[in-house]
Formats: C-alpha cells, structure tokens, sequence
C-alpha cells in the first residue's frame, strides 16, 4: 500500500514538472471556458445595476449568449487560438524580443535557372513590427551584402559603403515584413483589425480563413487549420512598382518545430501568381541574444549612393514567421 502510494505521488509530480504542449483543443477550450466566464460576469453585473427583470427574458438572454459561444467562433477567437499554439502572446514577447535566425535561400528564376544564397537575419522586437529593427545579411557566389530596416527608410550596406536601395528593392523586403506570421500572432499590438471569412475545406482540410488588415488597410488573408491551427499558407496582393501590375504572393509553411517553446516553420515556399519563386529553409534560430544596436544604425545615411541588388534578390524573403 505504501509503494503505491509512494507511485502515485510520483506520477503526480511528474506530471505537473512537465506539462504537455498546447493544443487545438486545449486552446479552443480555454478561450472558450474564459469567454464563457466573462459573459457570466457581465450578466450578473448587468442584473445587479439594471434591478429586477423578469425571468423569461433573462432566459432568452442567456441562451442567445451561451448558443452564440458554443456554436460558432470569431475572428479574434481563432487568432488567440493560434497565438496560444504557437507559444502563448506573453513567451512569444519574452522569448522572441531578440534573435539570429540562419539558413538558406533558393530562388527559381524566370528562364529556368536555380540561385542559391545563404542569409543571416539579425532582429530587435519593437512595441510593433513598424518599431522593429532587423538586419539581413546575403551572400551569393558574385557578392554579399546587407538590407537593414530600423523604422525609418530601408538601406544597406555593401563593401562596407552604405546604399540606399532601389524603390523596387524596398517594396520588395518591406512587403515580406507587412505579409507574414508575425503580422498574425501580433495583431493587437499592431492595431490591425480581423475578419474572420469563414471555414471552408480544401484538399481534405478543414480551413478557418482569416483575413489580418493593419493600419494602412494592408489585408494577408491565412488558412488555418482547423485540427492543428497552424498557419498552413498565407496571401497577399502587391503591385511591385517593377512589374506594373497587381500579383498574388502566397507563402507556404512546413516543417513546424518548437524552438525555445514558440512554434516556426523551419520550411517556407514562396508563390508569385501561382509560380513557385522561392524557398527559404531554416538551419539554425536562435532567441534571446543581446545585439548591438550598432548594427543596425546607418552612418553613412546622409550620402548614401542608391543602389539595387542584382535582379535575383527581388525576392529574397524572411522566413516569415
């Protein structure tokens, strides 16, 4: 009787130290059991100012409200729920307010031809992703260089000169940061609005579709899904100012891992009008390193030459988590 109880005590500590990673459910759930409960606070603070009712009407308020919770979620309900699947809003501010992420690029050109460039992405977290300030360093077989964005204009560096980039070149990279995960999972802090579209199935999927508009009206539609809530593409409409016309990005998102308790996918394709252009795959990420914040200062801003990267780094991505 004593080793029993000895076990069960054991198993119940065990179980406490490590606790299982969220899930859809649990996340739904929650939401749901905290929606549930704020109602009910509410209705009975209502009851307390407003006096007596009668009972038939509060009856028909509370089944409207318990019918609309259970039955049907909104567009804020399922992006908290994703925000909790990918780490919860508090460990994502925490963990992810600085980092480095490494890895590769592979660009499908045009005429056939495959590009390859490694990329190292240095990031500071602001109050919100326009406070940012990120540096990414490229290097090709012909050249390197860097695109450093720290809330004013984009500009980089190369042969250790700074250049203010092309307006194309810009587009292209500030397009990257408005138009990615980090646009989802920081929507409150963004000021961005929501609308949940609906649920629909694709390819054997149960999807919720979500679209994200922020400040200036820029909308990234997502489909989640529904058993995981993983981001499983994303899309969006620009018109480069290169080509002339609007063209649709779509990202696509594989291989989700847990790095340091938030969820990335360490593989991401990228689409133009339904081309594949671009793969980018993670290598390595690290979060919570201290980074000088001469990195990402300008000091040749005032005569800075304009420059564009060669045609190939038009698109050169962010993972876009």
């Amino acid at each position: 009787m004593i080793r029993l109880f000895f076990a069960s005590a054991v198993l119940f500590i065990l179980m406490s130290v490590f606790p299982k990673e969220p899930t859809a459910v649990s996340a739904l759930g929650e939401l749901e059991t905290q929606q549930k409960q704020k109602a009910a606070d509410q209705s009975s603070q209502t009851e307390k100012s407003a006096g007596k009712k009668s009972q038939k009407n509060e009856k028909v308020e509370k089944v409207e409200r318990v019918g609309k919770n259970q039955k049907s979620f909104t567009g804020e309900q399922v992006a908290e729920s994703a925000i909790f699947i990918y780490g919860t809003r508090p460990v994502l501010e925490q963990i992810r307010r600085n980092g480095i992420e490494r890895g590769r690029i592979t660009r499908y050109t045009g005429d056939g031809k495959i590009e390859e460039a490694t990329y190292e992405r240095k990031f500071i977290r602001g109050e919100s992703s326009d406070k940012d300030k990120i540096r990414l360093d490229q290097k090709m077989p012909t050249m390197e260089y860097s695109l450093v964005y720290s809330g004013g204009p984009l500009w980089g560096i190369i042969n250790g000169s700074a250049f203010k980039p092309r307006q194309d070149a810009a587009e292209t990279f500030l397009a990257q940061q408005r138009h990615s995960l980090e646009t989802l999972l920081r929507y409150k802090e963004n000021g961005s609005t929501l609308v949940l579209v609906g649920k629909e199935k694709q390819k054997g999927l149960d999807l919720y579709v979500l679209d994200v508009a922020d400040k200036d009206k820029r909308s990234t539609r997502y489909y989640i899904s529904a058993k995981s809530l993983h981001v499983l593409w994303l899309e969006y409409v620009e018109a480069p100012s290169s080509v002339g016309a609007s063209v649709k990005f779509t990202k696509k998102f594989f291989d989700y891992r847990y790095a340091q308790s938030t969820l990335i996918p360490y593989r991401t394709l990228l689409l133009e009008d339904g081309k594949q252009t671009q793969q980018t795959q993670i290598l390595t990420v690290t979060f919570g390193i201290k980074l000088d914040d001469s990195l990402f200062q300008n000091p040749e801003a005032a005569g800075a030459n304009q420059f564009s990267p060669p045609q190939k780094s038009r698109a050169l991505s962010l993972s876009g988590y």
